[in-house]
């Protein structure tokens, strides 16, 4: 449900998406399809995706999908000095089969929407010639240094997975979790050794629990010290968690989980924060304080591999403390704390300066996020952002030249750039990027050079290496739109989106993207889909290529659909005060804005306002059932995917942050499900879900399916047996999208 959540669906295998049609029929006679949408080649058009820099600046690695299967990976290089790119190692050479996934890195893949194969991810030595993978559930390092055949060496061969890879900052060992407990292997002889002992069964060391990874962003529950003598990890104990039985349901069998989950109102698990010491082999337990009901969100060593900081958050996520603990004695004290009336919103957003004794932090308390210095006892230095717009993410610190470099919209909310600031608090911002649209840059260590991801409305993903003040270095993937580009054919005759902002009824601008129709013809109205997400932590509306979600708007306004999105208060990167109206009650102002949206879009002369219909998955998927129920003269048709249909089934940290404990909000809850307002539904709607999804659990549709038919309510549904929260594949993905196109042509037309 977070934004990574819905924004990834999608996305991250048009990243893994390569290849260049090599014959273009007449675009007059090509008419874009759901096939062709998630057929090979990506339409997007080659992108490389987990572009790194080597430590020495001398090369730029990436992954890249296979130009006849775009889901397999393999890992490449770019090298400065010959400016040539070349693969680095082919995944198939090493797996040629299948590979067979642990259920823990299931799960971890389908947190991390990562639904590609083969080298997944990589990571650098810091003698810039080793670099280590894991892949097929072992471990590998390859060795610049060596002849291309001798490169490669296979560090662990066990029947049990290894998850959560790391190589040490020194790079002579590489952790791992294996069995729920933590290993190292040193990379040059291959002796493994393991650190902890005890976990099994509710114990497990070094992992992240469930909401840490589904809500918090955090993946891993371990950390190395900067001088690679020390671990810092948690140890949780998930016995506290109630047991729910999950149930997958293939196409010709099931299977039964039970599973640990921690539905909302109910006990999380405990957690420990430990620093172990890797020469004597000694655990030093923190002092994380006296409450355990707790979440410990982030965890990062100071410069100085003497300190470990953790963040503590409050369980219900309106306070929030940056904690600092003396590794060799546990002893922790605070340094500062974030207070909020409704929640405060996790980054990652700390950054340790290895020159001067202070630490650079980003708080909302304005109203909006900004960039603040504090030294290490937490006294504030200074403010170096401010006004009315978003800093989105810290990049890091170029300590040399004394400058910040960071992601912000302060241009406008359709758009995201890198900008930099001096750390004295003396500068001016200034604005690096400079193309219109959305920039996501990745720097090298020595902060002097950065890749650029860069995308917009009209223009395909591109990726370029670039210098600290944003001067090109040389095109990683251009990705011209040009007649050789595989969407060229379709984008030429596409609709091209309008953008522009309305009011809600607060006065706060909500902005819209819209689509027309192709070939329009005068006097004619049309049919609208309202394609929605309107949750928190998501942003729909931007000056963004948006991949294949984008394509299936151009081909339904190519069948003659307005399609229109609108991000409505609760929605994110607008500030604070946009956000909280959604406290404690979920479904009110998100469907009311969305009303507004209609409002607009009835006043245009080629809006047909008998024939509008709203489409959404998770979030946009809960807004769609509560916009027909709530609005059946304004919603005629709807397709709601992976709903939620229940809060009190959905988990502590999401939806505690919202709705608070039900014991403290029981009528929030009550007004934020769906029940209570399907006597209310009139029009065509149809429910899809995926019969294995463990995010959004398939009970929220069957138990609005059971209400719908116990009320005498016709309804349509369409569910994929095997399928998780994603319903992803490429052959299913195709039936799910027709399904979608098939039932607005039949009940909007």
């Amino acid at each position: 449900m977070s934004y990574v959540k819905t924004l990834l669906n999608g996305v991250l295998l048009a990243t893994a998406g390569a290849g260049v049609m090599t014959a273009q029929a007449d675009k007059n006679e090509e008419r874009l399809t759901v096939e062709r949408i998630y057929a090979d080649p990506a339409l997007t058009g080659p992108e490389p995706s987990s572009v790194k820099l080597s430590p020495d600046g001398r090369r730029v690695t990436f992954l890249k999908g296979k130009e006849e299967e775009q889901e397999r990976l393999d890992l490449w290089e770019y090298n400065l000095a010959d400016q040539q790119s070349r693969m680095l190692v082919d995944s198939a050479d090493l797996m040629p089969g299948e590979e067979k996934l642990s259920d823990e890195e299931k799960a971890r893949r389908e947190r991390m929407r990562l639904f590609a194969k083969g080298i997944i991810n990589y990571y650098w030595g810091d003698d810039g010639e080793t670099l280590l993978f894991p892949l097929g559930g072992d471990i590998f390092v390859h060795d610049l240094t060596k002849p291309a055949d001798e490169a490669t060496k296979q560090l662990t061969q066990t029947a049990t997975y290894e998850t959560d890879v790391k190589l040490s900052p020194d790079g002579k060992s590489v952790s791992f979790i294996r069995e729920q407990d933590i290993f190292i292997v040193d990379t040059e002889s291959g002796e493994e050794r393991q650190l902890t002992f005890d976990g099994e069964g509710t114990i497990k060391n070094g992992m992240a629990e469930f909401v840490a990874q589904e809500e918090m962003g955090r993946l891993t529950g371990y950390w190395w010290s900067p001088n690679s003598k020390k671990l810092a990890y948690l140890k949780v104990d998930e016995s506290p968690v109630n047991v729910e039985k999950r149930y997958e349901i293939n196409a010709e069998d099931f299977t039964v989980f039970e599973q640990r989950y921690p539905s909302t109102g109910t006990n999380n698990v405990t957690i420990k924060l430990g620093v172990l010491d890797l020469t004597s082999g000694k655990t030093t337990w923190v002092d994380i304080g006296e409450e355990k009901d707790i979440y410990i969100p982030r965890v990062k060593w100071l410069s100085d591999s003497k300190r470990v900081s953790f963040q503590w958050q409050s369980r219900d996520q309106k306070t929030l403390k940056l904690m600092f603990a003396d590794a060799e004695t546990g002893k922790s004290h605070e340094v500062l704390t974030e207070t909020a009336e409704t929640w405060i919103n996790l980054t990652k957003d700390l950054h340790f300066l290895k020159r001067h004794n202070a630490f650079v932090w980003t708080s909302e308390r304005s109203g909006f996020r900004h960039i603040y210095l504090y030294d290490l006892k937490g006294e504030l230095i200074n403010q170096l952002t401010a006004g009315d717009w978003v800093v989105n993410k810290v990049y890091g610190v170029d300590e040399e030249s004394g400058l910040i470099y960071f992601d912000a919209n302060k241009d406008s909310p359709l758009q995201q750039h890198l900008y930099s600031v001096p750390m004295n608090g003396s500068g001016d911002i200034e604005k690096v990027t400079t193309k219109a649209g959305v920039h996501d840059v990745s720097f090298a260590k020595n902060m002097q050079l950065f890749v650029d991801y860069f995308s917009s409305v009209e223009q395909p993903p591109q990726v370029s290496l670039r210098q600290a003040n944003g001067k090109l270095v040389t095109w990683l993937e251009e990705n011209k739109l040009d007649a050789e580009h595989p969407y060229y054919p379709y984008y030429q005759s596409a609709s091209k989106p309008e953008f522009g902002k309305i009011k809600a009824d607060d006065g706060q601008e909500m902005y819209y993207r819209l689509y027309k129709p192709t070939n329009m013809e005068a006097g004619k109205t049309y049919p609208v889909i309202v394609d929605v997400y309107g949750g928190p932590h998501a942003q729909r509306v931007q000056n963004v290529w948006g991949a294949r979600n984008t394509y299936w708007h151009h081909m339904m306004a190519d069948r003659g659909f307005v399609i229109f999105s609108l991000d409505n208060r609760g929605s994110w990167n607008r500030g604070k005060a946009f956000e909280d109206p959604i406290y404690r009650k979920l479904g009110d102002v998100e469907v009311q804005d969305q009303v507004k949206g209609v409002d607009f879009l009835k006043s245009l002369p080629y809006v047909d306002s008998e024939r509008i219909g709203m489409f959404g998955w998770s979030y946009g998927g809960y807004m769609t059932i509560m916009s027909m129920f709530k609005k059946p003269d304004v919603f005629k048709a709807g397709v709601s995917v992976a709903p939620v249909t229940d809060w009190y089934l959905y988990d502590t940290h999401y939806t505690e942050r919202y709705l608070a404990h039900p014991e403290d909000n029981k009528d929030g809850y009550e007004q934020s499900n769906v029940f209570p307002y399907l006597e209310g539904l009139e029009g065509d709607l149809m429910i899809i879900h995926g019969m294995a999804d463990d995010n959004v659990l398939f009970t929220n549709s069957t138990k609005l399916f059971k209400a719908l038919q116990d009320a005498n309510k016709p309804f349509d549904m369409m569910n994929y047996p095997g399928s998780k929260h994603s319903i992803w594949g490429q052959k299913t993905r195709t039936h799910v999208f027709n399904t979608i196109t098939d039932y607005f042509e039949e009940h909007l037309k």
